[in-house]
């Protein structure tokens, strides 16, 4: 009779836990939804507008109580004066391991492209990104060419890292600017995949991986590594290297790309005798420079969703899934 009890114990308890699990599940997937389903909101600021109103008011600080009334004044009638023709819109991308900006970054390319004016207006894109999948990056760098191929400038100002695929997407540009102790370059591919293999053996489990197809699944986290299937995927990497070095060689064709495709980095200080980059400044140097002859433009996607869906979907099972079963790397 005992048993039978305990039996019904741990069934009660096993039970108690599901019931606790689906709703604290339910409770996530509620607050993950949030209030509303607008995936985002695109912010709008004139940077030069800004520096100028800031500069007034220091100027005013610095001058005796007497004339700062005349001083602000001034710059407030400076101010409302017709802006120049010609215009800079900014855009800013920071890059993680799946480029997962790169859906705001398509937000605010159709924005400009609907506004700007081939010939007279820029995009200056501030890029920070070490790189990461072939397939984010690659996406990004497909679409910031849109730019070019609606006749638009385009810079790209680096003051930290454009490496691997964070460089795939600077080189698109016409003109890249980069701070002098910037990290330039990385043209190479990696991929690290651990494997299980013998310590499952050690501890007898087998591990069954069903394919159809030769090379359908030629490394994995768990199976043995043949020498084929590590021939195979060596192959695909040095594939990907071949098209990454087309693509520079393509976009950028002063650069030796025999030189500099091998996987290195370089300060940009020695990337620029390499052609790697054109020009040596920061991004805020080249924008305050370019305020007397076009207004410039801050253009920024506003991801409205709740930050738990945000965690929730950066970080969820798919793109685990995603990050194990590619897992290679511009």
């Amino acid at each position: 009779m005992s048993f039978w009890l305990d039996v019904a114990a741990f069934a009660l308890k096993a039970l108690i836990l599901v019931v606790a699990i689906g709703a604290a599940a339910a409770l996530i997937a509620r607050a993950a939804r949030g209030r509303s389903d607008t995936p985002d909101d695109l912010e709008i600021e004139r940077l030069d507008d800004v520096w100028r109103r800031r500069e007034a008011r220091l100027g005013a600080a610095l001058l005796p109580k007497k004339q700062r009334k005349a001083h602000l004044k001034a710059a407030k009638k400076a101010e409302k004066a017709a802006p120049p023709s010609a215009r800079i819109f900014v855009l800013d991308f920071k890059g993680d391991l799946t480029a997962s900006g790169v859906g705001a970054l398509a937000r605010e390319i159709d924005a400009v492209l609907s506004l700007a004016r081939p010939g007279d207006d820029e995009v200056v894109l501030r890029l920070e990104s070490p790189g990461g999948t072939v397939t984010g990056y690659g996406l990004a760098a497909a679409r910031l060419q849109r730019l070019r191929a609606a006749g638009l400038k385009l810079t790209v100002c680096v003051d930290q890292v454009a490496a691997s695929g964070g460089y795939m997407m600077a080189a698109v540009a016409e003109r890249i600017v980069a701070a002098p102790f910037a990290m330039i370059g990385s043209i190479g591919v990696v991929a690290q995949i651990p494997n299980f293999n013998r310590v499952l053996k050690k501890n007898d489990i087998d591990v069954e991986v069903m394919t159809a197809g030769e090379f359908k699944r030629s490394v994995s986290l768990l199976g043995e590594i043949t020498p084929e299937g590590r021939e195979h995927f060596q192959g695909k990497l040095e594939e990907t290297h071949e098209a990454f070095k087309g693509l520079i060689a393509g976009l950028r064709p002063a650069v030796a790309i025999g030189e500099v495709g091998n996987g290195d980095v370089w300060l940009a200080r020695d990337a620029l005798a390499l052609g790697l980059v054109d020009e040596l400044c920061v991004s805020d140097e080249y924008l305050h420079r370019a305020r007397s002859r076009a207004a410039i433009y801050l253009l920024k996607s506003r991801d409205q969703r709740p930050r738990l869906r945000r965690l929730l979907e950066r970080f969820g099972g798919s793109g685990v899934l995603r990050w194990i079963t590619k897992n290679i790397f511009a």
